[in-house]
């Protein structure tokens, strides 16, 4: 039943509707094994990355079609940014970064599509990404290293005096790093979603619609902006994560 003020204005919509995790059979509770549309739209991203590295790639022409040059760009890409970043010790490490990057920045594209999810928005899953990233890079930091390591929070090029404060400090940012790496990622996609949802939805109201379609096609724009540099965003920061892994020392 429509509020006072919806029936006043014509506006019904509710711009975080589109974040809600829902079943895909049925309804009720949400469990951990109950298939829904994030998990769909996971697995239609999942599908396409295989499409385009493994289908799109498998003529190898000389003169690449689009699936191949798309597909080259991006592992030549990927690549150069772990090899400038962290140096070819850090290229062993391709494999997983690339499939960072394809996924995040799939899953970001999927979602400007009608009808389709954000999976990237949730929290839950860039959660799980930075986390993963937080742990594979502290392994290998401790692996490679040993107690040496320790040398990351260690600021020698400090006078003495002040090297313990800062090593307060930098293990305090070692440990945020998930939690930043996370939330920058799935906010930059709940506020564009949620910008597009309130434009369109003024979209009713005939005094100021040609306004807010124009607002709309200006943030549609820079939300593909954002979907991409969100993504490369992510994959740069694990790449210096990495560097850190490998080489410690202040």
């Amino acid at each position: 039943m429509a509020t006072e003020a919806e029936q006043a204005t014509g506006l019904t919509f509710h711009p975080m509707d589109q974040f809600i995790v829902k079943p895909l059979f049925g309804a009720g509770d949400v469990h951990w094994y109950t298939p829904t549309n994030v998990t769909l739209w996971m697995a239609v991203v999942a599908l396409a990355i295989i499409a385009l590295l493994v289908m799109g790639t498998r003529g190898r022409a000389i003169v690449p079609n689009r699936a191949q040059s798309v597909a080259e760009l991006s592992y030549g890409m990927v690549h150069k940014m772990i090899e400038d970043i962290a140096g070819k010790e850090g290229l062993k490490y391709f494999p997983y970064i690339m499939t960072l990057f394809m996924f995040i920045v799939f899953s970001n594209f999927a979602g400007l599509l009608p009808k389709a999810f954000t999976v990237t928005s949730h929290i839950a899953v860039t959660g799980v990404l930075a986390l993963a990233v937080f742990i594979s890079v502290t392994a290998i930091g401790f692996i490679k290293n040993g107690a040496h390591f320790l040398d990351l929070f260690w600021v020698r090029s400090a006078p003495l005096a002040i090297r313990p404060v800062l090593a307060v400090i930098e293990v305090i940012s070692y440990f945020v790093r998930p939690v930043s790496h996370s939330i920058r990622l799935a906010g930059n996609m709940i506020a564009g979603h949620a910008v597009i949802k309130v434009f369109a939805g003024f979209a009713a109201i005939a005094a100021v619609a040609p306004v807010s379609i124009l607002a709309v096609v200006g943030m549609y724009a820079f939300e593909i902006l954002v979907a991409f540099i969100q993504a490369y965003v992510f994959t740069i920061l694990t790449c210096v994560y990495l560097k850190d892994a490998l080489h410690p020392s202040h």
